[in-house]
């Protein structure tokens, strides 16, 4: 099967687990039966809002939803009624080392629900002084590679680089220096290595960066090789302000090889408070993630031709 992916990529990110059920719902531990039902319930809230944007114009065939087994409830069935992409994660939530969350089940959970993309969260500093680490994600990440090619199945990686102790102290302990002077460089190492150990990827899931040459040039990384030259990158949100979100997209929306986003957060999070704190009805709560939704694919569609 042939690597990348040919089109635009709109994708509205709801398959936070463990950071969704304390972050939003402050639970601990496991959930109840109700819990789980109120989560549910909120994740297909969210959903409605994807509905509400297309409603309101957006592409259906340009839009997907990044949405978990474990709460999505029947959204992933409803995506494809709705003719969106559907991705799906194989990772455990909230590890610091990646693991899969069915272990060597993954692959039937991926038959189960077919999405188009399995997607991973993984941190990975090619600098991190745990090598041994670093190793262990490798060789599962290429189990995954292999598996998803040998199925003729896309592979989205969402790629973060936490700072190193030392890394930090040589901007000063200023993460935005981090995040600015060393992030780019260190990302684009990480993509080679994983690359040069057979993780083939067909969309890079790529923190938002501050400079379109950066830009640029992990686009060109992920591109590089033999047999990649579909291969593309889109946006995450990273729960950034809107200015913050807005000024990525602005960067990276021009560079070939960029064809889209992937935001959580920014979307839903007010909308999703005020509905639990019953201070907003649901109808205006959808409305409100869908009017997000829109304004970013606006900001991206109109910086492409810059």
């Amino acid at each position: 099967m042939a690597l990348g992916y040919d089109g635009k990529l709109y994708m509205l990110a709801f398959d936070h687990r463990g950071s969704f059920q304390k972050d939003l719902f402050g639970i601990s531990g496991d959930p109840t039966p109700e819990q789980i039902e109120a989560i549910c319930d909120v994740k297909r809230l969210i959903f409605e809002g994807a509905v509400e944007a297309v409603t309101r114009g957006a592409d259906p065939s340009l839009m997907g939803v990044l949405v978990d087994e474990q709460f999505g409830s029947d959204i992933p069935a409803r995506a494809r009624e709705h003719g969106f992409k559907l991705a799906m994660p194989v990772e455990k939530s909230g590890q610091r080392e990646f693991d899969f969350e069915y272990g060597e089940d993954f692959g039937a959970h991926i038959d189960r629900f077919d999405p188009d993309f399995s997607k991973v969260l993984v941190r990975y500093n090619p600098e991190d002084e745990d090598q041994e680490l670093n190793e262990r994600q490798r060789q599962r990440l290429k189990t995954l590679s292999d598996w998803l090619q040998t199925h003729g199945r896309k592979f989205l990686f969402e790629l973060l680089v936490p700072a190193t102790t030392a890394q930090l102290e040589r901007v000063g302990g200023d993460g935005r220096r981090y995040d600015t002077e060393l992030r780019p460089g260190l990302m684009h190492a990480a993509m080679k290595e994983l690359q040069d150990r057979g993780v083939e990827v067909d969309v890079w899931k790529i923190e938002g960066l501050d400079k379109r040459e950066d830009a640029a040039m992990l686009a060109e990384q992920a591109r590089s090789g033999q047999g990649r030259e579909g291969v593309v990158c889109i946006v995450l949100g990273r729960a950034g302000s809107d200015e913050q979100v807005d000024h990525w997209l602005a960067e990276a929306a021009p560079v070939e090889g960029f064809v889209g986003f992937a935001i959580g957060r920014s979307n839903w999070w007010g909308a999703l408070k005020g509905f639990l704190l019953q201070s907003l009805p649901r109808e205006q709560a959808r409305d409100q993630i869908a009017s997000n939704f829109l304004r970013f694919i606006d900001v991206y569609e109109r910086h492409e031709a810059y």
